[in-house]
């Protein structure tokens, strides 16, 4: 029954992201400066749950300023990066 359930979130989250209704967790760091993008997610209380996980993966990478957003997007990239270019 799980597997079930799995499948059907995950259509679920596939046709909500194609329109623009998914979940997003969007971090943004001053170092390096830059704005990350974690999901999609079906609700926003799931992306809160793994907010914490998230930031504090960055945290150890050595990220400051962090800065975190539970928003309605579709992002076009995952990492925008000023220091990429």
């Amino acid at each position: 029954m799980n597997a079930i359930w799995n499948n059907v979130k995950e259509g679920a989250i596939d046709f909500c992201h194609n329109f623009g209704w998914a979940w997003w967790l969007e971090i943004d760091t001053q170092n390096p400066l830059c704005t990350y993008y974690f999901g999609p997610f079906l609700t926003a209380r799931e992306a809160q749950a793994a907010k914490t996980g998230y930031v504090e993966d960055l945290e150890q990478e050595g990220a400051t300023e962090i800065m975190a957003t539970i928003k309605r997007c579709k992002p076009e990239k995952l990492t925008v990066s000023a220091d990429l270019a």
